[in-house]
């Protein structure tokens, strides 16, 4: 029995250990390219779509050029929401390959070199709506958000720490509905610094345009001075 554990924990070691060695040659790609890649997670519904079809026209009217990788397990819904911005997309459904719960590094690869002609400077992931696995692969993002809406409950964060713990940045999603629903949004940000003390953490709707101008520029910012500093 012990040696088929030891086994087992040798097989998913090697897995991650190849998924992590992708991620790191994509950021090296996008190092070369001088791109910068932020990666949204979250829960079905959380409203990562709404969040990109508000953000992407803040980021177009500056000048920044964007890409997106939109995984889902089934469909192109997404996609085509995006469509209008007339942007580059790649689209991952992970119901061909069984239908993953989360984007590896090897798809976004593969998604990265079928945009590779197409001019980005910022590339966009949305990760297969999951609050567990999309936490446990890297997919060479340079950035981590995890986006909450208020619909989901003050105390995701404490039942899902992993991937609170492990993204650099958490957005409160729909706050304009937060008193409909009776949701104490502070309430939510105490939980997610009791996880994560250093997450950035931004309050935004979509749908009233809340918070989504604070979010262009940190995401510009953050572009910059990445470049800024190994130029």
């Amino acid at each position: 029995m012990s040696l088929e554990l030891k086994k087992e924990i040798k097989i998913v070691k090697n897995v991650l250990e190849k998924n992590n060695a992708l991620a790191d040659r994509i950021r090296q790609i996008l190092k070369e390219k001088k791109q910068t890649m932020f990666n949204f997670m979250s829960s079905p519904g959380a409203g990562k779509t709404a969040l990109l079809d508000k953000l992407i026209p803040h980021l177009i009217q500056k000048g920044i050029k964007i890409g997106v990788i939109e995984g889902d397990v089934q469909t192109d819904n997404d996609a085509k929401r995006l469509q209008h911005h007339n942007i580059p997309i790649a689209l991952i459904n992970t119901s061909k390959f069984g239908g993953s719960c989360h984007l590896a590094s090897n798809v976004v690869l593969g998604a990265i070199e079928e945009l590779n002609e197409e001019e980005m400077e910022i590339l966009f992931i949305e990760n297969v709506g999951n609050l567990i696995c999309p936490a446990s692969y890297d997919t060479g993002s340079d950035f981590n958000f995890v986006l909450l809406s208020v619909t989901e409950g003050e105390d995701k964060p404490l039942k899902y720490p992993g991937i609170f713990r492990k993204t650099q940045s958490a957005i409160i999603t729909k706050v304009d509905i937060a008193d409909v629903v009776e949701c104490d949004v502070n309430l939510i940000k105490n939980n997610i610094r009791q996880i994560n003390p250093d997450s950035v953490i931004f309050e935004t709707s979509a749908k009233k345009n809340l918070g989504i101008e604070e979010l262009a520029n940190f995401i510009i910012n953050y572009h910059s001075k990445k470049y800024d500093e190994t130029q």
